[in-house]
């Protein structure tokens, strides 16, 4: 056979995968192939392939007469934005995607090649899991996958894109990377399927409802951002690599235009209501303080009483943690505490500027939370934000109530500013129930024990529920106007670019899992 010819031949093999039955399937569920993804994915004809005419080794249960140049998975680099990345994306039409020793070896060694040369990897996962008829050596496969996601954690970002099943001990590499994308209806996470879970717990369940893509975006907190396509999916992936760097050594791009609508300075005057017991919601203080349209919330639809997100400020990308008003009245609970430290971590591992936006009346109470951890969990936050070395300022804008107080990145836990607006209220607890516990033989002993009560819980609020005290003792370094809150915050990271903190020598810390 002419060399060439055995060349083109073998690459329009790899090309079409499955065949073109496999496909068509693959279209009708409403899924793209391996192929197209990395295609919508990339800068257009940036896609350079490593291993595609990698076939498997196995000689067992017929496998030696079904050899596809790729085997399941298609592997490489490209661009997005003009910035080096590497993807793998998994076939589904060869094999069912299922996981080999040889696709293990692909995605291992785009992994090794990604962290020598300091660049973001992503990873389409659309799979059966591992390829049962290769027996132990698959599931080797997934353990040097894990070793190697574990090593390049706070290295390069890592991104996992789920577009198929994904399930067993396959979904314990998309837990290891820094965010989980899902698309409705189409995709799937879980340890144990559905009737696994029908043989030992005897519960009836849906593979949507036991790991589709909004039980995991609602309940468990394991994805990051959800679609309803495949289209709509890997566009909002390209969005998110445009705020993040390409390694842990280098910052985010910064936008040639940075658009600022002026009349944002005039809303966010008008955010809080006049009643301080009111709810509002904190997404309308950061809109008023970012870069227009810039917010690009994380987990939006998990632990809704904490708001998370990158946005840009003057063009630069920063991470934002703000308490929710409009949810739970913004206390802090397990959910959020995880969900907040996790992203803490990320931001500091990729040099991402951190603003708090805090209003916080305290922890959750209740048994619930405490039988489940709430101290431990808790803790995760306040250690995430101790540890964390990049820039960080926290602008009080209402209730610093508490631990809690202390938790969301106070100045003596190392925050490099912190501001309050006027209306700040930063005390132990709110002026009611301190003036409960203070005054209480006054109020006991009272004619009128209800109006000697607000007599005194207006004392303590005159006393307390204001920023000047701790302003007075260094607490606060200033108190600002809401509308001056962007420019001041624009000086302060500028002030911040070339903060440098050495932190104790040691392995590593031991933080309260």
């Amino acid at each position: 056979m002419d060399r060439k010819q055995e060349l083109l031949d073998k690459r329009k093999s790899s090309l079409i995968g499955g065949g073109e039955e496999r496909i068509k399937k693959q279209h009708q569920q409403g899924k793209l192939t391996a192929r197209e993804r990395i295609t919508l994915l990339i800068d257009e004809g940036s896609f350079h392939e490593i291993g595609a005419l990698v076939e498997h080794r196995a000689t067992t249960f017929g496998l030696e007469d079904n050899r596809i140049p790729g085997d399941g998975v298609v592997t490489g680099f490209g661009t997005v934005f003009g910035r080096l990345i590497y993807v793998f994306s998994q076939d589904f039409t060869v094999l069912g995607g299922s996981l080999s020793e040889t696709q293990a070896a692909k995605i291992c060694r785009l992994m090794d090649l990604a962290m020598k040369n300091g660049a973001p990897i992503i990873g389409i996962n659309d799979s059966g899991g591992a390829r049962i008829q290769e027996g132990v050596v698959s599931l080797s496969g997934y353990a040097d996958i894990f070793f190697r996601n574990t090593r390049a954690s706070g290295v390069v970002p890592q991104i996992s894109v789920i577009m198929g099943p994904c399930a067993g001990g396959a979904v314990y590499s998309p837990a290891l990377t820094d965010f989980v994308f899902m698309v409705e209806e189409t995709s799937y996470m879980f340890v144990t399927g559905p009737n696994v879970v029908k043989t030992v717990t005897h519960e009836e369940v849906s593979s949507e409802d036991l790991g589709g893509a909004k039980t995991h975006a609602e309940k468990s907190g394991v994805n990051h951002f959800t679609a309803a396509n495949d289209v709509e999916c890997l566009k909002k992936v390209r969005d998110l690599i445009s705020y993040l760097p390409q390694n842990a050594y280098e910052t985010a791009p910064v936008p040639s235009v940075n658009p600022f609508s002026v009349n944002k300075l005039k809303q966010i005057q008008t955010v809080l209501p006049a009643n301080n017991s009111m709810p509002y919601d904190s997404r309308k203080i950061i809109d008023c303080i970012i870069d227009d349209a810039s917010f690009r919330e994380v987990q939006i639809d998990y632990a809704k009483n904490i708001v998370i997100g990158f946005g840009r400020l003057d063009g630069k990308s920063i991470g934002i943690v703000a308490n929710q008003p409009a949810a739970l009245a913004g206390v802090l609970d397990i959910d959020a505490s995880r969900k907040a430290a996790r992203f803490v971590r990320f931001c500091d591992s990729f040099n991402i500027p951190l603003l708090v936006l805090e209003d916080v009346p305290g922890f959750l109470p209740g048994t619930d939370q405490e039988w489940n951890g709430i101290i431990t969990h808790g803790a995760k936050l306040l250690y995430a934000f101790a540890e964390a070395t990049v820039p960080r300022i926290t602008v009080i804008t209402r209730k610093a109530y508490g631990g809690a107080y202390c938790v969301m990145n106070s100045k003596t836990l190392g925050a490099d500013l912190n501001y309050a607006w006027p209306t700040a209220e930063i005390a132990v607890m709110g002026a009611k129930g301190a003036a409960e516990i203070i005054f209480k033989r006054e109020i006991s002993a009272a004619e009128n024990p209800n109006e000697k009560w607000l007599e005194k819980e207006a004392e303590y609020a005159d006393l307390f529920a204001n920023p000047y005290r701790a302003a007075e003792r260094g607490i606060i370094d200033d108190v600002i106007l809401p509308e001056e809150t962007r420019s001041k915050l624009i000086a302060a990271f500028k002030m911040l670019e070339k903060k440098a903190e050495n932190l104790p020598t040691k392995k590593h810390g031991n933080i309260p899992l």
